[in-house]
Formats: structure tokens, C-alpha cells, sequence
């Protein structure tokens, strides 16, 4: 069965395209169908910021094709796992919550607690896509095994 998964930053233009993009890659084997959005309205439409379309085509990730969109409360019955990036996109998140849903919400980084960091830091404010991209990839291996029963995730 298809596990449908969704990366959720705030503008969909540097964190949750490269969570699509990377996991996209790393996970090639498994059957999921993913996406990405923004809890705000600020890039509908947009590609992926250049800078980290730069750093990640650096190692490999194609994010060209991925357009910004926002979040919204039907996304809870299109997806069976929603991973925000930080605190303040999973209270977003949540408050769009609708009454009865059970679609599990988590923080990218509770699959990568080895990495000592609790949320994504937003590279479009720090300029560190390398970090970015960095903390996507070991959060990325981290829900594979989690996907395929090797590891529970450290949820927060």
C-alpha cells in the first residue's frame, strides 16, 4: 500500500521541497507518493529558492520541477504522515487539524536524533543550505528505516 507523505515548512521554497526532493531520491524503492507545502501563502506558485536549488543539484537532488503550494486542512485526508520542519509548522499545522483526524504529524528531526537538533533551521534566514541539506538527509534515512521497521522514530 502506498504510504502518501507530506513535508511542511512555512514559504515551500527551501526546507520541505528539499525534504521531497532528497526523500524522493534516498527512498526510490519504497511505494510512497509525496509532496510539499508551505503553512504560508508567500510563494504559491514559485520553484524551489535558487540557493537551495543550487546546493542540492551540488549533490545530486533535482528540485526544478517542484512548485511552492499551502498547506491546508484537506491535506489531512490526502496524506498519512505530515512532517513539519519546526515547532512553529506543526502548531500551524495543527490548528488546521480537522475534528476526528488521526493523520499522524510529526517534527522531520524526530527521525534523525542522533543529529541533536530539534527542528530544520530555515535556510533562508541562516544561508546554510549545506545544513539544510545536511539534517534532510540524515532525517530522510531515518524515516526509511522507520518506513521499512527498522527504527521507531524519537517523536517529540
Amino acid at each position: 500500500m502506498t504510504m502518501r507523505i507530506l513535508f511542511v515548512c512555512l514559504g515551500n521554497i527551501c526546507r520541505s521541497p528539499s525534504a521531497e526532493g532528497v526523500f524522493a531520491t534516498l527512498a526510490a524503492d519504497l511505494d510512497v507518493e509525496l509532496d510539499s507545502a508551505g503553512t504560508s501563502d508567500w510563494h504559491v506558485g514559485e520553484p524551489p529558492y535558487d540557493p537551495m536549488q543550487k546546493a542540492a543539484r551540488a549533490r545530486g537532488y533535482d528540485l526544478s520541477r517542484l512548485r511552492a503550494r499551502q498547506f491546508s486542512a484537506v491535506d489531512f485526508d490526502r496524506f498519512d504522515l505530515i512532517i513539519g520542519m519546526d515547532a512553529d509548522n506543526l502548531a500551524r499545522i495543527e490548528a488546521l487539524r480537522p475534528a476526528g483526524s488521526d493523520t499522524t504529524v510529526a517534527v522531520f528531526t524526530d527521525y534523525a536524533p542522533e543529529a541533536g537538533y530539534d527542528h530544520v533551521p530555515d535556510p533562508y534566514y541562516t544561508r546554510d543550505f549545506d545544513q539544510t541539506l545536511d539534517l534532510v538527509e540524515q532525517a530522510s534515512r531515518g524515516l526509511i528505516a522507520t518506513l521499512s521497521g527498522q527504527t521507531e522514530p524519537q517523536l517529540q
